[in-house]
């Protein structure tokens, strides 16, 4: 990380986890699902379509996973944002993305296609299994990326009095960037956790986090969110 990495003093208060749209797109290995390849994907509407996994995407699971199970342990609320795309409430982003619009049977899949990425009723809308939500962990269905926007999310940390968030997920550059935007504009302290989110192209990673390091909040590792916990 460059120099714009935040760092707040003191306890953060009040803390929720918000692991923002983790999603079975980029998570299943037997390629029964459409991804769009690696970091070395090249970026753009005319992109052939790819099927291998997506190792950062992998990668962060464990990580997810263990915050998870630290949060359960200490009885911190954990919240989840879905993001799933409805052609019964078409939005733009059906129109700028057109891989979330059905995909016709046989047709061919990919970016600029019609691949039923995150439709509302396919297994690529849900929470990968591994980090399935618990039976007393709202899970919030967002229309876009960011996770407050049409969901009742803001009001149900503040019920809870949560006053920080800690966030993890994809796509570091949409979904995530999007929630923690929102998020510091509704006066939550924002942590992200940058071996916790993950995007397809290693130089977005970096400057996304730059970004939320120098304007909306701060950028930590997994391991330094766990030793502050574990302390509470």
């Amino acid at each position: 990380m460059t120099g714009g990495r935040r760092r707040w003093a003191g306890a953060m208060g009040a803390t929720g986890p918000v692991p923002v749209t983790w999603r079975r797109i980029a998570m299943r290995p037997d390629g029964a699902q459409p991804r769009w390849g690696s970091a070395r994907v090249p970026r753009g509407p005319n992109v052939p379509h790819r099927t291998r996994p997506a190792p950062p995407a992998l990668e962060i699971v464990p990580v997810i996973r263990g915050l998870l199970d630290l949060f359960r342990a200490k009885r911190l609320p954990v919240m989840f944002t879905e993001f799933a795309y409805s052609p019964g409430a078409p939005v733009l982003i059906g129109r700028l993305h057109p891989e979330h619009l059905p995909a016709p049977p046989g047709a061919p899949r990919g970016f600029g296609l019609p691949s039923s990425s995150c439709l509302e009723g396919t297994p690529s809308a849900e929470t990968v299994p591994a980090l399935a939500p618990g039976p007393d962990e709202p899970v919030f269905r967002k229309r876009g990326y960011d996770g407050f926007a049409g969901t009742s999310l803001d009001g149900a940390l503040r019920a809870r009095g949560v006053t920080s968030l800690i966030v993890t997920g994809t796509m570091t550059d949409i979904c995530v960037l999007a929630t923690v935007i929102g998020a510091l504009h509704r006066e939550y302290r924002v942590s992200v956790v940058e071996d916790g989110v993950a995007t397809l192209w290693p130089e977005i990673q970096r400057a996304t986090l730059d970004i939320i390091g120098r304007a909306y909040g701060r950028v930590v590792t997994s391991k330094e969110i766990a030793a502050q916990i574990s302390r509470w």
